[in-house]
């Protein structure tokens, strides 16, 4: 992607001579199985053949796996975008629309994204800041610092900004409109994005809540929720050492229902998961695991300090 870079380092080993990589896809339908008997086998692929061990009774009646998480690794500014909501994805032919969240990875001082339209906006006025080329005036601009959360549901007009390395949680869905592009030569989608936008939506940052009943507040151990949405809620567990093993079941919200898939996020340090009995997984900064729905409880033990971010399925 023309905004991304070139080198992924320290978060991954890959450095690329030609075109810059944007994103970094963690649970995209062509991810690939790296443990265990389905090694090899791609997210699409497990999806087809284990939908309700994956999914649940209860979600497992899909077009595709419910979440996608990926990095992003802006060197510039992303285009202004905007995604749409359910209603609308469903009239083009797509089953649901696209509600997202975006934790900062690491960020520079300064660093903001856009995030809305100032206040008392209309939407004749957006057209001709973009026929005018203006509309960045427009723009809400948010600070964004390391480790905050900024949830934003369909319809929020945004831009992601240079100077952060973003972990986005979404519904699993590429419908984005494109509404201005700072005079780069690349196709806009107006007609659908200027459909797509409303003008008063609940994104924002998100301040980050002790889970009930957690007793590790004080310990060595800190969890905390940090976006809980429709589509989606993202709880985040730090291990201020290593060698302590902290154990997971699903949120209570789920725990009514019959499972969901979690996928787990390595966002630093290093340790292992365990479940069932099975071999424990190792995992490093920047490494993904899911454990499917027909897995409830499993553990975390820390190598050494360690962050970690969980994504479950509604």
């Amino acid at each position: 992607m023309i905004w991304g870079v070139r080198d992924l380092s320290p978060w991954y080993d890959n450095k690329v001579a030609g075109d810059p990589i944007g994103e970094v896809w963690l649970s995209g339908d062509s991810s690939v199985v790296d443990t265990g008997p389905l090694t090899g086998k791609t997210l699409a692929t497990v999806f087809q053949e284990h939908q309700e061990d994956l999914l649940g009774p209860t979600l497992h009646a899909q077009e595709r796996f419910p979440l996608l998480m990926k990095v992003l690794f802006p060197q510039e500014k992303l285009s202004v975008q905007v995604h749409p909501g359910d209603a609308m994805a469903r009239e083009h032919g797509e089953p649901h629309g696209k509600t997202e969240c975006w934790y900062a990875l690491d960020a520079k001082p300064g660093a903001t994204v856009a995030l809305g339209l100032h206040p008392g906006t209309t939407l004749a006025e957006v057209e001709a800041s973009i026929e005018n080329n203006t509309m960045e005036a427009l723009l809400e601009s948010v600070p964004i610092r390391k480790g905050e959360m900024i949830f934003v549901d369909a319809g929020t007009v945004h831009a992601i900004f240079p100077g952060v390395v973003v972990l986005e949680t979404q519904q699993n869905s590429d419908m984005t409109y494109r509404l201005y592009d700072y005079g780069r030569p690349r196709e806009l989608h107006l007609k659908d994005g200027l459909q797509a936008i409303r003008l008063h939506t609940d994104a924002g940052t998100v301040e980050p809540k002790p889970e009930p009943g957690d007793d590790t507040q004080a310990g060595s151990v800190r969890r905390e929720l940090l976006v809980q949405s429709k589509y989606f809620r993202v709880d985040r567990t730090r291990f201020a050492e290593g060698n302590v093993t902290v154990k997971f079941s699903l949120p209570v919200r789920r725990q009514s229902q019959t499972g969901s898939v979690q996928l787990i996020f390595v966002a630093a340090g290093a340790g292992e998961l365990h479940s069932n009995g099975e071999a424990p997984m190792h995992l490093r900064r920047g490494e993904l695991a899911v454990v499917p729905a027909c897995t409830a409880d499993w553990s975390m033990t820390s190598s050494e300090p360690m962050e970690i971010l969980r994504a479950v399925s509604e």
